[in-house]
Formats: structure tokens, C-alpha cells, sequence
């Protein structure tokens, strides 16, 4: 059975910055983000625990690489419901502000 994956507004908009920037600097493939996002999407709605956990102080926050893409999703499974609380660009180096949670 699968849970709705949720997004949060921090991460719609870093969704649209990533999917811009790679409809804009990889012509070869500018799908591909999409792409791969919504086969994220679809897997951690079926497995929510199939993104490795990563340390947050209140919530069991769990992050999924992109590996074509090199970005990350990190999501937090609730029991009805799976939130993306960050799409962040795994070479970033430092990772996204969950403040939020």
C-alpha cells in the first residue's frame, strides 16, 4: 500500500530551482530531474524507509540520492503520509536548513 508524498513549500521551490537549472544547462537531457524525481517520488511512497536515515534533533529524517542527477531528497515518513521536507544538490557540500520541522 502506498502513502501520498507530501511536499513542503521549501521544497516546491527548491524542486522548480533544480528542475530549472537543468531544463537550462543540460539540453541533452533536460527531463532527466524530473524523471528521476518522480521515480523517487513513487519509491518512497511504496518504501518509505529506503532513503538512509540523516541526523535531525526531533524527526527520524531519512535522505535519497538522485544518482544521475546528484541531488538528494530528504523526507520524513509520517503514518499516513510521506513529507519531502528538501530536494538539495548533493554537491552543495553542507545540507539544507530543516527548521522547518
Amino acid at each position: 500500500m502506498s502513502k501520498p508524498v507530501i511536499t513542503t513549500s521549501d521544497a516546491d521551490l527548491q524542486i522548480l530551482e533544480l528542475d530549472a537549472w537543468w531544463r537550462e544547462h543540460r539540453d541533452k537531457s533536460p527531463d532527466l530531474f524530473e524523471t528521476e524525481l518522480a521515480q523517487a517520488f513513487e519509491l518512497i511512497s511504496f518504501v518509505p524507509g529506503a532513503g538512509k536515515g540523516h541526523p535531525h534533533p526531533r524527526d527520524p529524517v531519512r535522505r535519497l540520492m538522485l544518482r544521475r542527477t546528484r541531488n538528494h531528497v530528504y523526507y520524513v515518513e509520517y503514518g499516513d503520509h510521506v513529507l519531502v521536507v528538501a530536494v538539495w544538490g548533493a554537491v552543495k557540500g553542507a545540507g539544507p536548513d530543516f527548521t522547518g520541522l
